[in-house]
């Protein structure tokens, strides 16, 4: 489960990347960049960040200097409750061959501590080896740490741009048209829930179940529907299986909770509480199958996308059982 985890969420780093400029660089450029790694998450504890933190704004952008050796430097962004942002170290405003890296942080608590887990990261999605995260999304309010860093000390400028994406920092949002499709960015879910579902998993050996998340811009007033982020699912080849069931079954989240393998089911509240908001009408649309692979080799699949309309999240909860 851990490996193809982190095999979907590379891909989805991938696919975010493709929405920008993306264009490889040519010449002795290509040369510089081919030969620069990765760069890391900062060292941890954060304290370090907090004593010369600027201010990033949603809608604006800010502007420093690499210096001469690999480091990193910390921004504060301030944001309501369901504001999606995309963060980028631009080509414009940025030096020739800086290699950058993206981490966000957050919310800051009542100690002062941004908390060690990166929400968000990306290395080198933007053009050439600088970073872009397309699509960040922060259920709650807050203060949040932007941190960007550098693998090579050019002593070099970098600017730091904070779009609206979508989410509460839309200003006044018009209703979303008929049809509106869902556009899904893959994250990884939450460490918590993962661990649950790996404990469920080691319940039985004929049961196993997988969960995903996946994000969704939104700059409507209205909220998107459940059949739009099904065919979103659906559209992705993994899921392709799913697509002949012409009666799947939509029903609220509570009702849901039954129809979940008992070793599962307190998953069920624990996604509710990780990505939903106070009184946000969660919705699920199930799609089953049901195949053989030969003698005693029955199998029986459901695959569960359940859309979180306020929250702009996609939870599929794919849940499977095999003959023995």
């Amino acid at each position: 489960m851990a490996v193809r985890s982190a095999v979907l969420w590379m891909s989805a780093v991938g696919l975010l990347g493709a929405c920008g400029e993306g264009l490889a660089p040519v010449g002795d450029e290509a040369m510089a960049t081919a030969r620069q790694s990765l760069v890391s998450p900062p060292p941890t504890p954060l304290g370090g960040f907090t004593s010369y933190l600027r201010t990033l704004t949603v809608g604006g952008a800010v502007q420093s200097n690499t210096g001469t050796l690999p480091d990193y430097e910390g921004y504060k962004l301030t944001v309501a409750a369901h504001t999606q942002v995309a963060l980028e170290v631009t080509h414009l405003g940025t030096g020739m061959g800086v290699d950058t890296g993206l981490f966000v942080y957050g919310p800051k608590d009542a100690s002062g501590s941004y908390g060690t887990r990166v929400l968000f990261q990306d290395d080198d999605s933007g053009y050439g080896e600088l970073s872009k995260i397309a699509l960040a999304t922060f259920d709650d309010a807050g203060e949040y740490l932007v941190v960007v860093g550098w693998s090579n000390g050019l002593g070099k400028q970098y600017r730091l741009q904070a779009s609206c994406a979508g989410g509460a920092c839309v200003s006044s949002p018009p209703a979303a048209p008929a049809g509106a499709p869902v556009t899904l960015a893959q994250f990884p879910t939450e460490p918590s829930l993962q661990a649950q579902l790996a404990t469920a998993n080691a319940y039985r050996e004929d049961m196993w179940s997988y969960l995903d998340r996946y994000d969704f811009a939104w700059s409507y007033s209205t909220p998107a529907t459940l059949d739009a982020a099904a065919a979103a699912v659906l559209a992705k080849s993994e899921y392709k299986g799913y697509r002949s069931d012409a009666a799947p079954v939509t029903s609220t989240y509570a009702a849901f909770q039954s129809r979940m393998y008992l070793q599962y089911q307190s998953l069920h509240p624990a996604i509710l509480a990780a990505y939903g908001d106070s009184g946000e009408n969660v919705q699920v649309k199930s799609y089953s199958r049901q195949f053989s692979t030969g003698p005693n080799g029955d199998n029986w699949r459901t695959l569960n996308i359940i859309l979180f309309p306020s929250s702009f999240h996609v939870i599929v909860y794919e849940q499977t059982a095999h003959e023995i």
